[in-house]
């Protein structure tokens, strides 16, 4: 590096993250170290359409070395020309390196692979959401060296917050000139805020260090000409369920077993790897040489094990009874070890919670009056508790409904979504062993089957829909042109809460489409004195 132009470093923090005490801290270590240095910001916006920068330049000589002469620094960075792009989310960093900022032969890039996901990720209806492998292979392909770790995971173990670990990666990262006492000092040693940040600097620090090493041991054995191999984690799969699937599904297939096993018991599990071997086998018909890489088993070990494992009163019982969650709790409201954190726990279950836990016969009858008193005009039936699961009333009503688990299979919810699961699959098996395409696209249609209540249901519908009407009755010259027209069809379904983009799809391709549900019309009449709006 030349000493006759400023090192170069830009933090890009989003809001709450102390980005502005970053940065005054930075200027401050160049000072106390005895470097001339300056500091400038640009403001972001709010709810995640952006992130404030802040942009130093620090002289790499020594103020007492210079006789008497100041360096002349920048504004804002130019492209090409930073040595540290230091980020604190990871779609920010992809963000500053589309604009040409970082340099593939200059740049040093400390990123967290922790994401905040953007309002455009956020409003599909399907998974917004931009692909971090896809956002690490930009960021490899753009700086001389980089480190990636969780900012956010290493904040909330030291009861800090970002900014004191995007010093300590700063400081070890070798970019600026400066000792790691410096840095500390700035930090100071007072007080439980002090003593977090010292621990959240010192966690990075070490972290990042450790990242260097590795990377300077890993070049050297390669330039040495020994090759590297990296131990592949053993399948977390029951041997005998390991090998009656092929290797390319064993990943997605641990992770579903798993999920299923934890949700009901052994013998739900074992219906789930039953429902994934009907596929498996239809898929080899269809593709003997398992050119596609058995993508339909795979996708189907994914969408299968998500709708098998449905929400129901049980479910998030067990979801708030975790421990996991409790110490989530815990640590966003910065609770000390002693301290008491009271919770309080909102539910409104109405008929359809009530009904889905019960007989069908039984649930069947609740629904019926419940349809009949919302003909009568009245609101939809609902419960509102608020449940004090901090004490000993609110835990026992948790776990009393956590230990319902063995009435799930009694219940209407159950059979109704078991009918549905066997309809889809029975389609996915049949088009597999004919046409390996269609079989792929019917089976990526379970992905139409998300979240709880209106939600869930509405995934459902359109489910059975495309499957009735692209799969079974609308004629098609082809099976490539009727893969390609429910492709489209689950596209659409999942552009739009509505159903317009969906409808219009099937039109196009000659289906049906979905019949307009119906929805009571309520007349409220207005009370005398009241003024308007």
């Amino acid at each position: 590096m030349s000493v006759q132009r400023p090192i170069t470093l830009l933090v890009c923090a989003l809001g709450g993250e102390g980005g502005g005490v970053l940065a005054q801290w930075l200027v401050d270590t160049a000072t106390r170290a005895g470097y001339a240095a300056q500091s400038t910001s640009i403001p972001g916006v709010a709810q995640r359409t952006g992130a404030t920068t802040y942009y130093l330049e620090v002289f790499p000589q020594p103020i007492a070395s210079l006789g008497g002469r100041r360096p002349v620094f920048g504004l804002v960075p130019v492209p090409g020309g930073l040595d540290a792009l230091v980020c604190s989310e990871l779609l920010e960093a992809a963000r500053q390196t589309t604009l040409g900022l970082p340099d593939a032969a200059r740049t040093t890039v400390l990123a967290s692979s922790a994401r905040a996901l953007t309002n455009a990720e956020r409003m599909p209806m399907g998974d917004g959401r931009v692909d971090s492998a896809a956002l690490l292979a930009l960021l490899r392909a753009h700086s001389r060296e980089l480190h990636v770790l969780d900012f956010g995971a290493l904040a909330r173990e030291a009861g800090t917050i970002v900014s004191a670990v995007m010093l300590g990666a700063i400081a070890a990262g070798g970019v600026l000139p400066f000792a790691r006492e410096h840095y500390e000092a700035v930090i100071g040693s007072g007080g439980r805020a002090a003593a977090a940040s010292q621990r959240g600097f010192a966690l990075a620090y070490e972290r990042v260090a450790a990242l260097r090493a590795q990377t300077a041991y890993v070049a050297q054995v390669v330039g040495n000409g020994k090759a590297v191999q990296a131990a592949a984690a053993p399948p977390a799969l029951p041997p005998a369920v390991a090998a009656a699937f092929p290797g390319e599904v064993h990943a997605m297939l641990a992770l579903g077993h798993a999920r299923v096993l934890q949700y009901q018991d052994a013998a739900y599990a074992a219906l789930y790897l039953q429902r994934l071997a009907r596929v498996r086998d239809a898929e080899r018909a269809g593709d003997p040489g398992a050119a596609h890489g058995w993508a339909t088993t795979r996708e189907t070990a994914r969408w299968l094990a998500l709708w098998m494992a449905f929400d129901d009163i049980v479910r998030v019982a067990e979801l708030k009874l975790d421990r996991q969650r409790w110490a989530r709790v815990r640590r966003e409201v910065g609770a000390g070890e002693h301290e008491v954190v009271k919770v309080y726990d909102h539910f409104k279950p109405g008929v359809p919670e009530f009904a889905g836990m019960l007989p069908p016969r039984w649930a069947r009858a609740l629904q019926a009056w419940d349809v009949r008193r919302g003909a009568r005009g009245h609101e939809p039936l609902a419960l509102p508790l608020k449940l004090p699961t901090h004490t000993v009333f609110g835990m026992a009503m948790l776990r009393l409904l956590a230990a319902q688990r063995w009435l799930r299979r009694r219940g209407l919810r159950y059979a109704d979504e078991q009918a549905l699961i066997e309809r889809w699959l029975d389609t996915v098996v049949r088009a597999s062993s004919a046409d390996w395409r269609l079989g792929h696209e019917l089976a990526l249609c379970g992905r139409l089957i998300k979240g709880y209540g209106g939600t869930h249901q509405r995934g459902r519908d359109n489910l059975v829909h495309i499957v009735e009407q692209l799969a079974e009755r609308t004629p098609f010259a082809d099976a490539a042109a009727r893969a390609q027209a429910i492709a489209q069809a689950r596209g659409a379904a999942l552009t739009d809460e509505g159903g317009t983009t969906l409808d219009a799809t099937l039109q196009r391709h000659g289906a049906a489409a979905r019949p307009m549900r119906e929805a009571p019309i309520r007349f409220v009449r207005k009370k005398t004195g009241t003024p308007l709006g």
